[in-house]
């Protein structure tokens, strides 16, 4: 077998795996979210983080809820870290913008935080926060989800199905899963172009 022909069967296993019923209570829980008139704060770091100014887009372009993402400005980012420490960089950003009780955390990580181990420690400090002030929780995580999938609302994780290509695929089903969200029936409001130009 190829690498090619291992890397897309895991994937499709992964998709056999994958809690539909995880997704759907997660659409249910955004749908409530944009009705409230809360927000949605996406949370990521390195491959993540690019994922996360793409959901941004998609969520705020095909579904109309006011979405941000913090590492998409790299000089308060930056600014932050260099002056208050890695750790803290989302929770302080988080309060500036008044993350409150209608507000949702969208969290997307290969492995959801573990202050243990010292692994994504802004992640859990954001969570922390966002339990604090009563705001709603969820994420698309790999491994065993980490701290994410302790006190989430409602979070996917991405099956393991290959212990060496965990971080491939928890990044990859990040967009599968975003981008399942945003074409829900209980969540889209707007068409995509291609979709619109073909009718």
């Amino acid at each position: 077998m190829s690498y090619a022909e291992q890397h897309l069967k895991e994937a499709a296993e992964i998709i056999q795996k994958l809690d539909t019923g995880a997704i759907e209570r997660m659409a249910e829980l955004l749908a409530t979210v944009k009705a409230e008139g809360g927000r949605i704060f996406f949370l990521g770091v390195g491959g993540s983080a690019g994922n996360a100014s793409h959901a941004v887009n998609d969520f705020r372009k095909i579904v109309g809820i006011e979405s941000y993402a913090p590492t998409d400005n790299v000089s308060e980012l930056t600014a932050r870290t260099n002056d208050e420490g890695w750790s803290t960089i989302f929770a302080e950003w988080l309060k500036i913008s008044k993350l409150n009780s209608k507000d949702v955390l969208f969290i997307l990580s290969v492995g959801g935080g573990n202050l243990e181990k010292n692994i994504s420690p802004n992640l859990v400090e954001a969570l922390k926060l966002a339990k604090d002030v009563g705001a709603k929780i969820t994420g698309v995580v790999g491994r065993d989800g980490g701290y994410t999938a302790k006190v989430a609302d409602v979070c996917v994780v991405v099956p393991t199905v290959n212990t060496e290509t965990i971080t491939p695929h928890s990044e990859a089903f990040q967009a599968v899963v975003w981008h399942l969200l945003v074409s829900h029936p209980k969540l889209k409001a707007n068409d995509t172009k291609w979709e619109s130009a073909v009718r």
